[in-house]
């Protein structure tokens, strides 16, 4: 492992291995499963496909990858939490023996792949937590195969008055309490402050442009307090 991940945010990451996915279904009322879904069908992935998730956390857009390519088709399941990456093999041995996905510990922003070898890549929720925005959208152009697609799930303000502060509502008054209540506090609290640092839909646009992806294009859902962002890299 380098450090040019946040070593607190890894912390972050492996103290809520044990109720991550309980949490997410509780917050989002299994909402959260629908939203990753929709990655994966923007990301293009079809059967006979390889296949890359970032930030994997315990797998579940890995294990929608995998059912998207099928058992000719292969996954990686790349994130820097050793705790979360424990629970997504654990996970897939219920779930998902074929086609084998392969757990990597790893940092999105120098991944451990040569060039041009995935058909699709998602990545959920961990492009804000990354240091270095335009470096992980290379890393992810790098990998890509000319003229295949990347889709990104994340939280994100959004423009209008009215939602920020349903949105600074949820996130202060239910995610935190649900996080102490189960001796999280600290953990989830980080999750407001950091959506004043994340680009909104249009600024991300731009920068998936300036590192070279021929398309992208920011699709908000959730009343625009999430997105996803989907980039396609050049056919050349």
């Amino acid at each position: 492992m380098t450090a040019t991940m946040s070593d607190e945010i890894r912390t972050i990451f492996d103290q809520i291995a044990p109720i991550y996915d309980r949490l997410n279904d509780w917050l989002s009322l299994g909402q959260h499963r629908i939203w990753k879904e929709m990655a994966v069908k923007w990301s293009g992935a079809k059967p006979g496909d390889t296949c890359l998730d970032l930030c994997c956390g315990s797998g579940d857009l890995a294990f929608q990858l995998a059912r998207h390519v099928g058992k000719t088709g292969r996954v990686y399941g790349v994130d820097f939490s050793a705790s979360q990456l424990t629970i997504a093999k654990q996970r897939s041995q219920e779930k998902y023996p074929i086609p084998p996905i392969n757990w990597i510990e790893g940092d999105v922003l120098q991944l451990p792949f040569e060039d041009n070898i995935f058909d699709g890549a998602t990545m959920a929720y961990g492009l804000r937590n990354v240091t270095n925005i335009p470096q992980s959208l290379k890393e992810i152009y790098r990998v890509l195969k000319p003229g295949k697609k990347s889709a990104i799930l994340d939280f994100h303000r959004p423009q209008n008055p009215i939602a920020i502060g349903f949105q600074n509502w949820y996130l202060n008054n239910l995610v935190v309490s649900v996080g102490n209540w189960m001796g999280y506090r600290e953990e989830y609290a980080y999750i407001n402050p950091s959506l004043d640092r994340f680009p909104r839909g249009k600024e991300q646009v731009e920068i998936a442009l300036q590192v070279g992806f021929a398309h992208a294009t920011h699709y908000p859902i959730v009343n625009d307090m999430m997105g996803v962002l989907v980039v396609t890299k050049s056919d050349r």
